[in-house]
């Protein structure tokens, strides 16, 4: 793995009742057997009104990313070798089939050629990626697919990607989900609550999400294409987590604007004062235009300086990214053969 950096110290991003200046120990160094799941605390109105958003220090962190030498030779195999293991691989199509989910499961569950894990020297090593994630329709074929592997199966949920059915046919939709095997439902916020800052309806209908949830996986996306600003989704990144979402997510991957740095550091900057408030580790899956392997090592980094190294599991972060396997794939390749290939040859499903 690269260096560890420093995390920015003196920058204010986010700013509430909570300190959320990037701590000189990251909260991850106190070590956890085990993940405790979070279960959410009353929604705090008071400590919601006081969140603040300062854009220009956003910018100036996130542009350390994207102006810095990313890592090279064996270390970047292993920074890519890791990116592949936190990764939910997704189809979500109109058009998808049994067929289509069983070569993504495959995809799944080997995800790089052997040929060229073999020419890394790393053949040994078991690489799979996080979940899978599919439509309800497909979660009994990707269950079959998937048995005994460990691989999760993730469902969207909750009228993906608006959000706009009727609130009792999203929390059958989640119940039909999860009754059927899924191990992580993904389910979408409505939009409307957030841009009328009525919180409380917000966190009562995620809470709701929650409970018919059981012991599924929440995933809670948040869409911050459509939310007009980094405060509202500093905001609404917390009114989630204390409704009880374990992940929240950046973007159904239907919006014209997706994840970007800017908006992770402010959700990953709010999981941390959740963090510090709670002691509950919520995950983080940033979703939808990232395709390229540099952009992956950006996004480990981000979560590296500001979370640490627990964050880097799949129980704590993972990408929602259709087409980066096959532009990571690709650079393996380079870095074995000293080669580009072209993209066809890595197919994903």
């Amino acid at each position: 793995m690269a260096k560890e950096q420093t995390p920015i110290e003196t920058e204010r991003l986010v700013g509430s009742t909570i300190d959320i200046l990037a701590p000189k120990e990251s909260p991850s160094d106190q070590l956890i057997p085990l993940l405790k799941r979070n279960q959410g605390i009353d929604l705090e109105t008071d400590l919601i009104a006081k969140i603040q958003v300062n854009c220009s220090a956003v910018e100036r962190r996130t542009n350390t990313l994207k102006n810095r030498r990313t890592v090279k030779s064996h270390w970047q195999t292993a920074w890519l070798i890791k990116a592949i293991t936190l990764m939910d691989l997704t189809t979500l199509a109109g058009d998808d089939t049994t067929g289509r989910v069983q070569r993504l499961a495959a995809k799944a569950l080997n995800p790089v050629s052997n040929a060229i894990l073999k020419e890394l020297q790393i053949d040994g090593f078991p690489v799979k990626v996080g979940a899978v994630c599919v439509y309800h329709e497909m979660i009994a074929e990707a269950l079959k697919s998937l048995e005994n592997t460990g691989i999760p199966v993730a469902a969207v949920s909750t009228g993906f990607p608006a959000g706009q059915t009727p609130f009792y046919l999203r929390l059958a939709e989640i119940k039909e989900s999860v009754s059927k095997g899924a191990n992580e439902i993904d389910v979408v916020i409505p939009r409307r609550h957030v841009l009328t800052e009525k919180w409380q309806a917000l966190y009562n209908e995620i809470h709701s999400f929650k409970e018919a949830c059981g012991q599924a996986k929440m995933k809670v996306i948040i869409a911050t294409g459509e939310l007009g600003t980094l405060r509202n989704i500093a905001k609404t990144s917390m009114v989630c987590m204390m409704a009880g979402a374990d992940f929240i997510k950046t973007s159904t991957g239907k919006e014209s604007v997706n994840a970007t740095l800017p908006v992770s550091l402010v959700m990953v900057r709010t999981i941390r004062s959740y963090f510090e408030l709670t002691g509950n580790r919520v995950g983080f899956k940033p979703a939808g235009g990232i395709s390229k392997a540099k952009e992956s090592l950006q996004y480990l980094m981000l979560i590296k300086e500001e979370l640490g190294n627990r964050w880097l599991e799949p129980d704590l972060f993972r990408f929602g990214a259709s087409s980066l396997l096959n532009d990571i794939e690709r650079q393996l390749e380079h870095l074995a053969t000293g080669r580009y290939s072209a993209s066809y040859r890595h197919p994903q499903g």
